[in-house]
């Protein structure tokens, strides 16, 4: 079985997917527009004028509104290369975080950075996937890989081979014990 297609990758995937909807939708409501309508691409437009004013959620909820001009993926998803979508890409990464209640120090930096790979998993080399994607449903229940755990995974991972990487799905092999 591929990762991609593992239940926990997958929960864990649609809780970002889910989170990332709820984050737009208030900021929708709090600015009195309704989700899905002209008014709600053009408040997706403020919201990447400036990211760094908004929480990532929010960003990645804008970029969800928008599709690219070049390639006509959504905004920021698209293929590698495509212009728009590279710089529509790194406008999340200015966007705030804001550490969750309960979850360990960085954990929401840890959370963004393995969403967004997860989420344009095609903009990733599979390496870079293999560790990110493994840790998502850690980093969501507010755990975070420790320097070494993270420096003992991407030597295991160097060692594979991307059809080996694509069927990595449990992190103890990786990182060892996330608690």
């Amino acid at each position: 079985m591929l990762r991609v297609d593992h239940p926990s990758f997958r929960r864990a995937l649609e809780e970002v997917e889910d989170s990332i909807d709820t984050a737009w939708q208030a900021l929708c409501a709090e600015s009195g527009v309704t989700p899905g309508t002209p008014e709600a691409r053009d408040l997706a437009e403020v919201v990447l004028q400036d990211t760094s004013e908004f929480d990532w959620r929010v960003v990645d909820g804008a970029l969800k509104q928008l599709t690219c001009s070049e390639c006509g993926s959504g905004l920021g998803a698209g293929p590698l290369g495509c212009t728009a979508c590279d710089r529509a890409n790194g406008y999340r990464f200015a966007a705030r975080e804001t550490d969750r209640p309960g979850a360990q120090y960085l954990n929401e930096h840890a959370l963004r950075v393995s969403s967004a790979v997860a989420r344009t998993r095609h903009r990733y080399a599979p390496r870079v996937r293999a560790g990110y994607e493994i840790a998502l449903p850690s980093l969501l229940a507010g755990k975070i890989p420790t320097t070494p755990q993270a420096q003992r995974a991407k030597d295991r991972i160097n060692q594979l081979t991307d059809h080996e990487l694509e069927q990595l799905i449990d992190p103890l092999p990786l990182y060892g014990d996330l608690s």
